[in-house]
């Protein structure tokens, strides 16, 4: 079975030693997603509904690159600075995937490695061929 990572060039992937994606056959896991803007910056500093729709924006692109689609994920587990956030992150999720409804899972962690970071957002997803 061959694997394919997602990777997009980013310095902490290989200091880390990860990748944005990985897909072995039919399966597709995608990293712990932060809102970084595409010039390196926290997107929408102090908005988490926005901090979560870039989260899911990325992660859309991944899984893109690695044959899958938002309608493939399977599992989501979102992370957040602040529960008091969820019913804003909710709302991005749930532009996102209620129309599949994955299994879901929200979250409190106890900080970020950038501070300025309100969310992050994993998912998993399985092409049925």
């Amino acid at each position: 079975m061959e694997r394919r990572n997602v990777v997009y060039g980013q310095p902490l992937e290989k200091r880390i030693g990860f990748s944005r994606a990985v897909r072995v056959g039919n399966i597709i896991a995608v990293s712990g997603t932060a809102p970084i803007a595409k010039d390196g910056t926290v997107h929408a500093p102090g908005d988490a509904y926005l901090q979560a729709k870039r989260c899911l924006e990325i992660i859309t692109g991944a899984l893109e690159k690695a044959g899958a689609g938002t309608k493939d994920v399977v599992r989501t587990r979102v992370y957040l600075k602040k529960i008091s956030d969820w019913e804003a992150v909710a709302k991005a999720h749930g532009e996102c995937f209620s129309r599949i409804q994955p299994a879901c899972t929200f979250m409190e962690a106890a900080g970020f490695i950038n501070p300025g970071w309100l969310v992050e957002i994993e998912a998993d997803a399985v092409l049925i061929e």
